[in-house]
C-alpha cells in the first residue's frame, strides 16, 4: 500500500500544528510536528546553558536521544534523553532558541533523516518551515498555511492566557515578526512556499472552516 505525504509549511502561530493534527486524525495518517522537534533541541540548548553558536550546539547533538510518542488523543509528545518535555518546549523563552537552532545547518542535518524516515514508514501529515522545500520535496500535497502577524499574535495571546502564563500582546507581536524575519531570511532552508504549494490564509477563517478547506485541498490531490 502506498504511503502518502502531506507537507504543511508556514510561519509561527498560523495554526499548523492544530490543523495538521486534526486532518491527520481524519485521514488516519501519522501526524509529525517538526517544529516540536526543533523546539526540543532548543529547549535542551536553553536548559544546559549552551552558547547559541553552531559549534557549541553541534557538540551536544550526539548526546541527544529524541523520541516521539502519541497519546490517546493523537497528541505528539516529545521526549529527550528519556524526559517528557512536551509542555516545557512551549515556554515563551524556548521559542527564540528554537528559531536560532533551526537556522543551524548542523541541527537541520542531524534531524533531516529522522523526519524522512517517518515519511517512508507511514502516511504522514508533517508540518514545519521547510517540509515541502527540503524535507519532503516530493510530497503528494504541499500547503503553505499562513495568517496575518496580528491575528497570529492574538491567537498566541489567548493560548498563553488559557495556560495560565499570560504575555503582553505587543511583546508577542514583536516576537512573531522577529521570528518571521529570522525564519524567512536564514541561510539554511529559509521559510518560503514550496513549488506547487497551495496558499491557505486562515486570518478570516474559523478553525472548522480552516480544517474543512485543508481537507478539501488534500482530497483534491489524493484520491481518498
Amino acid at each position: 500500500m502506498k504511503n502518502y505525504a502531506v507537507a504543511i509549511d508556514g510561519p509561527s502561530g498560523a495554526g499548523k500544528s492544530t490543523l495538521a493534527r486534526a486532518v491527520a486524525q481524519e485521514l488516519q495518517f501519522v501526524y509529525v510536528d517538526t517544529g516540536a522537534i526543533y523546539r526540543t533541541v532548543g529547549y535542551r540548548v536553553w536548559q544546559t546553558g549552551t552558547v547559541l553558536k553552531e559549534e557549541a550546539v553541534a557538540e551536544i547533538l550526539p548526546g541527544l536521544e529524541i523520541a516521539l510518542a502519541y497519546d490517546g488523543q493523537g497528541l505528539q509528545r516529545m521526549q529527550v534523553n528519556g524526559e517528557d518535555v512536551t509542555e516545557k518546549i512551549r515556554l515563551p523563552e524556548v521559542s527564540m532558541y528554537a528559531s536560532h537552532v533551526a537556522a543551524m545547518p548542523a541541527v537541520r542535518s542531524f534531524l533531516l533523516e529522522m523526519q524522512r524516515d517517518m515519511a517512508r514508514r507511514s502516511s504522514v501529515v508533517m508540518d514545519g518551515r521547510d517540509i515541502g522545500t527540503v524535507v519532503l520535496p516530493d510530497a503528494d500535497v504541499k500547503v503553505f498555511l499562513t495568517a496575518s502577524a496580528e491575528e497570529r499574535a492574538k491567537r498566541r495571546f489567548r493560548e498563553l492566557k488559557q495556560r495560565g502564563t499570560p504575555q503582553d500582546y505587543g511583546v508577542l507581536l514583536v516576537e512573531i515578526e522577529e521570528r518571521d524575519y529570522n525564519d524567512s531570511h536564514r541561510s539554511a532552508a529559509p521559510m518560503r512556499p514550496a513549488k506547487g504549494a497551495v496558499l491557505l490564509d486562515t486570518t478570516e477563517l474559523t478553525f472548522e472552516e480552516s480544517r474543512q478547506r485543508l481537507l478539501e485541498i488534500i482530497r483534491e490531490r489524493i484520491a481518498l
